[in-house]
């Protein structure tokens, strides 16, 4: 899916969520720049996979929160683990660099990523996440247990982690 079926499909499943149009943005500095209602909410995504790439996973944490992979490794059992090339991006998720978002995963035809996504969401005011709808010149609001269900129906692991 891309942003014009993200968008449908939100609307066919009459699921609540806000989109805010932006110029492209590549990170979270870049994100600052622009005007958005729930900033708070902003989510950042890591993509990123084990040395051996038998594992690819999804990092959602809130947009200024730091990951540290190798405590991330040692937390959930997981081998070296780096940032996935484009090519993995393209592959598993039919994103470009800088559009990697948990709507991603709905364009993972084996459901081999698997999404860890910050408690921080859910125990946000608004329990919303601010996520590309797979292209970077859009962020989507949606509430954290909407976003989960979808890709847990999907059929992608879903893991609620403290960071």
């Amino acid at each position: 899916m891309h942003k014009a079926e993200i968008y449908q499909f939100l609307k066919k499943q009459k699921i609540w969520h806000e989109i805010t149009e932006h110029d492209a943005v590549f990170n979270m500095t870049e994100l600052r720049n622009v005007e958005v209602p729930y900033p708070e909410a902003d989510a950042k995504n890591l993509f990123v996979r084990d040395d051996k790439k038998r594992n690819y996973i999804m990092i959602t944490v809130m947009g200024d929160k730091r990951v540290k992979l190798k405590d991330f490794e040692k937390a959930h059992g997981f081998r070296h683990l780096s940032f996935a090339s484009p090519n993995d991006m393209e592959k598993y998720l039919d994103v470009q660099p800088g559009s990697v978002s948990p709507f991603g995963l709905l364009n993972d035809k084996d459901c081999a990523v698997k999404w860890f996504v910050d408690k921080d969401f859910a125990e946000s005011k608004d329990h919303i996440a601010g996520v590309h709808p797979n292209d970077n010149t859009a962020t989507v609001w949606i509430k954290i247990e909407d976003l989960k269900k979808i890709i847990e129906d999907h059929g992608n692991l879903v893991a609620e982690i403290e960071l």
